[in-house]
């Protein structure tokens, strides 16, 4: 029950956010996003019909392919956000804050990408070309990235053809702006990196990490191996994540150490639990490393 009620709390701040964008921003000033929003938004500068209807409109087909290739749980809660959305559009009554179109294509991506951002996060949908992309990616196994860029330049394209060369490029502006901020909103703004440690100096390297780096790690046994230089004996390997900022230094400190460390580096989006979220102190962090390794030595 909590964790429902934080959930429609956090979609419907999304919902407003979206909402500010599209009513402040976008539509007063005729400028599109992409996905089912911007099919909304160009049919309604075309026929002039209400951008409320459209929007659920617009989006019924998606919502369709939804039911068949997401959770009902997230079925239902985007059907109940796209038609909340719309409603408040309807009656919402934002004056346009800007004429500067740069500034308008910013804040108009930044607000919409913000609001959409929040609802993804707590599983609702606010525009359909993810549930495309998801739903082709289930069945021809083309990329969710490249349905959504190919999708996107099709509408670019007839908006530049229909409406104007500007508004498509200031939308294409937007477009990017909102996609940008729907990635900080799902993945935060903590830019984390993994890496995964093989040398044969393996407990200076953990020393370092936790004294000098200030980092957390899991090590694991590992079993013989064959590179470049031969067979390789039995030794432990690190596994610990960092924040981008400390990667420089990481890296300068393992090549001290050891120049031929083998090291595969891969992008975190999130991280749970674990002493890395705890923000424990250095000096906490080697009390857990030395208990860590008098655990490996009595096994």
């Amino acid at each position: 029950m909590k964790q429902w009620l934080s959930e429609s709390v956090q979609i419907a701040f999304g919902i407003f956010l979206a909402s500010i964008g599209l009513k402040a921003f976008l539509l007063p000033n005729h400028f599109l996003d992409g996905g089912a929003t911007g099919i909304s938004i160009l049919l309604s500068e075309m026929f002039h019909f209400d951008i409320s209807i459209l929007l659920i409109v617009v989006s019924a087909p998606f919502l369709y392919l939804a039911w068949h290739s997401l959770s009902k749980r997230i079925f239902i809660k985007s059907v109940i956000s796209i038609v909340a959305l719309a409603i408040i559009i309807h009656y919402e009554n934002f004056a346009s804050i800007t004429d500067d179109k740069l500034l308008i294509a910013i804040f108009g991506g930044l607000f919409l990408g913000s609001g959409i951002g929040v609802a993804i996060k707590n599983g609702a949908v606010l525009d359909g070309s993810e549930i495309l992309g998801i739903y082709i990616n289930k069945r021809f196994g083309i990329s969710i990235g490249k349905v959504i860029l190919v999708f996107n330049i099709i509408l670019f394209s007839i908006t530049a053809i229909i409406l104007s060369l500007e508004i498509a490029m200031y939308s294409i502006l937007t477009f990017l702006v909102t996609s940008k901020v729907i990635d900080l909103m799902i993945e935060g703004f903590e830019d984390f990196v993994g890496l995964m440690i093989v040398s044969d100096h393996y407990e200076a390297i953990e020393k370092e990490l936790v004294g000098s780096i200030g980092a957390g790690m899991t090590v694991y046994k590992g079993a013989l191996g064959y590179g470049k230089r031969g067979l390789q004996s039995q030794n432990n390997i690190i596994h610990t994540v960092i924040n981008r900022i400390e990667i420089n230094a990481t890296y300068k400190m393992i090549d001290r150490i050891d120049p031929n460390a083998f090291i595969i580096e891969f992008d975190v989006n999130a991280i749970r639990g674990g002493i890395f979220r705890k923000y424990l102190s250095r000096e906490n962090l080697i009390k857990v490393a030395v208990k860590d390794k008098l655990s490996t030595q009595d096994e």
